[in-house]
């Protein structure tokens, strides 16, 4: 993420810490990204990763609603 100093440094969330937040299984934390209803990168590995800034906003809605 070059020209953004804020996404260098973020901390990354595997799946099965996002699940663990949102007391879900890591399965259903890939589906909604795969339906876009959260962004994630790739490892080298071919990994899921998910910005923890998303992930804590995501959750703050989720708990409004």
């Amino acid at each position: 993420m070059n020209g953004n100093g804020d996404m260098d440094h973020e901390r990354l969330l595997t799946p099965a810490e996002v699940a663990a937040l949102f007391r879900v299984d890591p399965k259903t934390v890939t589906r909604w990204a795969k339906a876009g209803k959260l962004s994630s990168i790739r490892t080298l590995g071919g990994h899921r990763r998910y910005w923890e800034s998303e992930v804590r906003r995501l959750l703050e809605r989720s708990a409004v609603g």
